[in-house]
């Protein structure tokens, strides 16, 4: 092979490629979705910027409300894609969001965080977590956060964080960073992991690319079983585990579960097993029977 010509030096199928001369080749595109008011759900939704200094937004989600003051539950919702493909704003996550936010009657913030391999983890992770401090914000009546959606429809007595695949990585991050500052302004009372991306086996090369300060099988963001500390001190009431029959990440998502029944942490966890389907199959068949009753389990969790 010629080293002058243009040819691919790290190859991380299905997600995306680098070529000698730097170049980023994602497999998987996705599209844009704008906000909008729902025409079948009626949720409002719209973009905010919650890091000025790193770019971070968030689209912010708003159901139909029987009085103007009406105060609703708040889900901060992360997206998955392997750390480096999907957004907050492509179809696929605006339209199962829309349904979320509709279901639960909750608002929901869901990150646009940036995106390895260009910036590499914890850069995700940092974003997540800017954008949870940002609604932290408007927690206190001491607090700075001055977007009206936030302050005069959101609970913060019933606030849950959720994601999918690798956002469940970072949902679980979120609420370990969550309770190692003793004065955050709110306690999550809940915590959803849908089919989780805990574990490293095959994705090995991956994760040790996109993340090169990792410090091995056990770091405690991609394998947070191997921390029953941490799992002990997690700062939530109750914890969902969704996992899916067929998916090759199930048995990581069952360890967690394991992990955390048999840690000294004092709350809840349930699990929820789909058992003929794959991973993410609900982002992918949104309208199957069995997407249909994943989302009954996830509401019913938050209604408790």
């Amino acid at each position: 092979m010629d080293p002058h010509s243009d040819h691919i030096t790290h190859d991380f199928a299905p997600f995306f490629c680098v070529r000698n001369t730097g170049r980023i080749e994602r497999f998987i595109k996705h599209d844009f979705l704008p906000p909008s008011k729902h025409p079948d759900t009626g949720v409002l939704s719209k973009d905010v910027v919650v890091s000025p200094q790193n770019g971070v937004t968030a689209r912010i989600y708003l159901p139909p409300t029987q009085e103007p003051d009406t105060k609703l539950p708040l889900i901060i919702y992360v997206h998955g894609g392997a750390f480096s493909i999907e957004s907050a704003f492509s179809s696929t996550y605006h339209n199962y969001v829309n349904s979320l936010a509709a279901k639960s009657g909750s608002v929901v913030v869901s990150v646009e965080y940036r995106l390895a391999p260009e910036h590499p983890i914890p850069a995700c992770y940092d974003d997540c977590w800017a954008a949870t401090k940002w609604v932290e914000s408007h927690s206190t009546t001491v607090g700075q956060g001055e977007d009206p959606w936030m302050t005069d429809h959101v609970d913060f007595k019933r606030v849950f964080v959720a994601g999918d695949s690798a956002g469940a990585n970072i949902a679980h991050e979120i609420v370990v960073r969550s309770g190692a500052e003793s004065e955050f302004g709110f306690k999550f009372i809940g915590m959803l992991l849908i089919h989780p991306y805990f574990g490293i086996g095959d994705v090995e090369h991956l994760w040790n690319f996109i993340y090169p300060e990792s410090t091995g099988p056990n770091d405690s963001k991609l394998n947070p079983s191997a921390h029953k500390n941490l799992l002990s001190n997690l700062r939530c009431e109750r914890v969902l585990v969704c996992v899916a029959g067929k998916d090759f990440l199930k048995e990581r998502g069952v360890k967690y579960h394991e992990a955390l029944e048999s840690s000294d942490w004092n709350g809840v966890v349930e699990f929820f097993e789909t058992e003929v389907e794959g991973h993410v199959f609900h982002l992918l068949k949104p309208d199957a029977d069995q997407a249909t009753l994943l989302m009954k389990r996830i509401v019913e969790f938050m209604n408790k």
